[in-house]
């Protein structure tokens, strides 16, 4: 009888040491089945108990358990999986061993999406028009997420540039139609991945959990529905990456496996923030270092692309996010203050997995063959890169930025803008560079321009009719200003956003004629746009500009666009037949903007500082 009894303890006591483990989380969260990326591996962090070894079992039809690893943080083991082509969709148990004995986990493996590269993955390109959007900056579509329990930073206050406003994606979905009647095809929002530190988290870019959507925009559930409206809608959603930093309340920085996955030094130091170091023939290793591994900032610690577990980490997310949210193309954020072999790695990893992808960098440098360093090129040399596209700051700093602001000279003025897009033989896809006027690092256009509406419209007519992929900054189109002095001044709410606003961009009420006019151009032409070949994926030729008077043309088979830039102080004579290469055959040019008719074969005038878009017919 005594035997019995204590048979059935043992019994019992042994079933209570398997059990569900609440304070274990497991990252990735989940995978796919039929993934090509099916060697995945798996950071268990436990939140409570250390592990007692990193012995794993994993009993799931389809999946093979290889190596494991533990770390000096007893509360972290990693497993490297293999998911074969049998496993089906279902909660994969992993049981562990911790102090109180051993534990399970479920982890879900699901079915992939269905439609890579038709219906999500698809890229973004020079068909497409970007709008740059900061979720807290424009409207607030559910206030009662404006502020979250336990969050750390509880600010709310929209007179303040750097606390909280309170914009969410129901804000972003809830004016959809504004977005896309404007002409935008595609969505790119500044990070909105978990940003719980305790201040500046309107930005997005110092992350806490790579596998969390900040509730205060929503989250996973509002995040996944906007991404269905906007494919519904055949639009697309552009994921922005940070591969070099995280946030400081980040778990891996606060209670990190080992000390080695963020870069240490013995006192803070911070990058140099010159990417000269990493390609120029006298340049030092101690140049180069600080630039890759110093920190971005203090509440930024850079992450240690060597380290290899850190490193899967960042490429299995980029992965994950593109899977599960249903991305189309990648921005990735402070791209040259990575490790350049790591980001080749992560780069192959996720085009091999979404063929179609778009992915583009942020290279925020000095000089064309300076960004073309980063990205694919014609370039002879050691190192090459994998990046298939850059945002073109150049042809912004060099380009249409002088071209509007110095007087015209032989090195000056619109010159600059014809000398920077000259260079485009460094580049092997510059139809896929992405063009703007600003960002949100950028002061607002309208601002440089002296407030000049007129210079705003010829940059946007530029924009939308240059080589490559434009950019919209959010509210840009209704001449949103703010010099960068500090950033804060260039993040300001969108129009209409809020109930209160006594202007609605959305709706046009308190709108000034300057603001209609300038909103009405972008629609127009982006609209244009989105059937005219020409500008979509058509050839680029340009003249040498004279006087200021700087003329290019989009062409194709089937249409030529000529687009007339003059950006002198006096009006300018145009003789289309000096530009006989593009305009023989033609007989007749129709402004775009004003529906206005021109005979080719006459002369005309165009006045000062002004731009026609000019659509050429036989």
């Amino acid at each position: 009888m005594i035997k019995k009894t204590t048979y059935i303890l043992m019994l019992l006591f042994g079933f209570s040491l398997v059990t569900n483990a609440q304070n274990t989380e497991v990252y990735p969260t989940n995978w796919w089945t039929g993934m090509k990326t099916n060697s995945i591996q798996l950071l268990i962090r436990s939140t409570d108990d250390p592990f007692i070894s990193d012995k794993v079992e994993i009993n799931y039809p389809g999946i093979t358990v290889g190596k494991t690893y533990s770390f000096p943080n007893q509360k972290y083991i990693a497993i490297d999986i293999v998911i074969g082509p049998e496993a089906v969709a279902g909660n994969v148990i992993i049981e562990l061993n911790q102090k109180g004995g051993k534990h399970k986990i479920k982890w879900p493996l699901y079915n992939r999406r269905s439609g890579n590269g038709t219906q999500y993955a698809q890229g973004v390109t020079s068909s497409d028009f970007i709008d740059l959007i900061m979720v807290d900056r424009f409207s607030n579509g559910d206030t009662s997420n404006d502020q979250v329990k336990g969050m750390r930073d509880q600010s709310l206050n929209r007179n303040e540039m750097y606390d909280r406003h309170g914009g969410d994606l129901q804000g972003v979905l809830n004016n959809l139609n504004y977005i896309q009647e404007l002409g935008v095809t595609a969505l790119w929002f500044t990070p909105i991945m978990e940003n719980d530190m305790e201040k500046r988290t309107e930005h997005g870019y110092a992350i806490t959990n790579h596998y969390k959507i900040d509730a205060r925009y929503g989250g996973d559930v509002m995040y996944e529905k906007l991404s269905d409206q906007l494919h519904k809608r055949g639009m697309k959603l552009i994921f922005d990456a940070v591969y070099n930093h995280l946030g400081s309340f980040h778990f891996l920085e606060m209670d990190p496996p080992a000390n080695d996955w963020v870069h240490r030094w013995p006192i803070y130091t911070q990058t140099n923030y010159r990417e000269i170091p990493l390609f120029d023939p006298y340049g030092t290793k101690s140049d180069k270092k600080r630039m890759s591994d110093g920190w971005f900032d203090k509440i930024m610690p850079d992450i240690n692309q060597d380290n290899p577990f850190m490193a899967n980490f960042i490429i299995q997310n980029c992965i994950w996010h593109i899977e599960k949210f249903g991305i189309d193309g990648v921005r990735l954020d402070t791209y040259t203050y990575n490790d350049l072999d790591f980001a080749n790695r992560c780069n192959k990893a996720i085009m091999d997995e979404f063929p179609k992808i778009t992915i583009f960098g942020e290279i925020m440098v000095h000089g064309v063959a300076n960004q073309s360093y980063f990205e694919q090129n014609n370039m002879d040399v050691s190192f090459k890169s994998n990046l298939p596209s850059v945002v073109d700051f150049q042809s912004l700093y060099y380009g249409i930025i002088p071209a509007l602001t110095e007087p015209f000279g032989w090195k000056e003025g619109v010159n600059r803008l014809y000398y920077t897009l000259s260079s485009d033989f460094l580049s092997k896809n510059p139809m896929q560079k992405v063009l703007l006027l600003d960002n949100h690092d950028e002061s607002r256009f309208f601002s440089l321009m002296g407030e000049n509406v007129e210079k705003q419209k010829i940059g946007f007519q530029w924009l939308l009719t240059c080589r490559g992929i434009p950019q919209l900054y959010y509210g840009s189109e209704v001449l949103m200003k703010g010099l960068k002095a500090p950033d804060g001044l260039v993040r300001a709410d969108f129009l209409g956003g809020w109930k209160e606003d006594a202007k609605n961009a959305f709706t046009g009420k308190g709108m000034t004629e300057d603001e209609k006019s300038t909103q009405n151009l972008v629609r127009k032409l982006a609209n244009f746009r989105k059937t005219a070949s020409a500008l979509k994926t058509g050839k680029m030729m340009h003249y040498v500009p004279v006087d200021g008077l700087y003329v290019y043309f989009r062409y194709d088979e089937n249409q030529t666009i000529m687009c007339v830039m003059n950006t002198s102080n006096s009006e300018k004579e145009i003789d289309f037949h000096k530009y006989d290469e593009r305009t023989a055959g033609f007989t007749t040019a129709k402004n775009v903007i004003t529906e206005d008719g021109l005979n080719t074969s006459n002369i005309t005038t165009i006045p000062a500082m002004k731009m026609w878009v000019l659509e050429l017919k036989k």
